[in-house]
């Protein structure tokens, strides 16, 4: 922050506050982000996307709230959030999606949604066709994250498909290289949300693993399709402090 002598009084007043300054010009940045192509409502309907002219309201404010929620914690900083199902076809991929839509409803803050589900790469139905993405990342180290990062038709959310390698394993989610890829995407961008969507935690190791690299951890059960010693277990699975809360879908 800059100061100016005021003589009379030798009191001293801002003349710009540069945070302020700088909080504009990303806001401005944000709203000016190109877009190749929009997705029409339609398209955002038949991918059960929320949008604002969606007819059931009920679940755009459900989203909307559990936003606002995430980003109080967080007291308006960005973070890394992991979203995992507690059993296979639990709505993981639906409500990872759909935070980072919300959060891009914000024309001050962007989302980039990540597909970490080697088996069931259910986020990257938001692209057509094969793209390199979060496993070749990891393989590749001439990749830069810049060449893996895809518009999604929704202004203001990106998204890393899951990619085209299929030689990876959990062994790479303790690597350098993950380490320097979350590091990247958590701190280029002060306004990006990220969003990992990883396999449910009770079929593989993976969402163990990958929680170690982010803030918070979203917990999503499966109403009536889970037993209570299932969801403990889960719980049990990340530290506490991890684990922000959980969402029950259907």
């Amino acid at each position: 922050m800059e100061y100016e002598e005021n003589p009379p009084d030798n009191t001293f007043q801002p003349l710009v506050d540069i945070r302020a300054v700088e909080d504009r010009r990303s806001r401005e940045k944000i709203r000016g982000m190109a877009d190749i192509f929009r997705l029409t409502e339609d398209d955002l309907e038949e991918r059960k996307l929320i949008h604002p002219q969606m007819r059931d309201k009920r679940v755009l404010n459900v989203f909307r709230g559990i936003r606002t929620r995430l980003i109080e914690k967080m007291g308006g900083k960005n973070f890394t959030l992991m979203v995992t199902s507690v059993c296979e076809g639990g709505g993981g991929t639906f409500v990872a999606t759909n935070l980072a839509a919300s959060i891009a409803l914000d024309h001050g803050k962007t989302s980039l949604v990540v597909d970490c589900n080697l088996y069931s790469p259910s986020a990257s139905v938001l692209l057509e066709g094969e793209h390199m993405g979060f496993s070749d990342f990891l393989e590749r180290p001439e990749l830069t994250i810049e060449e893996i990062i895809y518009a999604t038709g929704i202004p203001r959310l990106r998204l890393i498909p899951i990619g085209q390698s299929a030689d990876i394993g959990p062994e790479y989610y303790t690597s350098y290289r993950m380490k320097q890829f979350v590091e990247e995407l958590a701190s280029r961008y002060s306004d990006r949300y990220v969003v990992l969507d990883v396999p449910p935690i009770g079929s593989t190791a993976d969402a163990r693993i990958l929680s170690d690299c982010c803030d918070f951890v979203v917990l999503v059960v499966a109403y009536g399709q889970v037993l209570q010693e299932q969801l403990q277990e889960a719980v049990a699975s990340f530290p506490p402090e991890k684990i922000i809360g959980m969402i029950f879908n259907n």
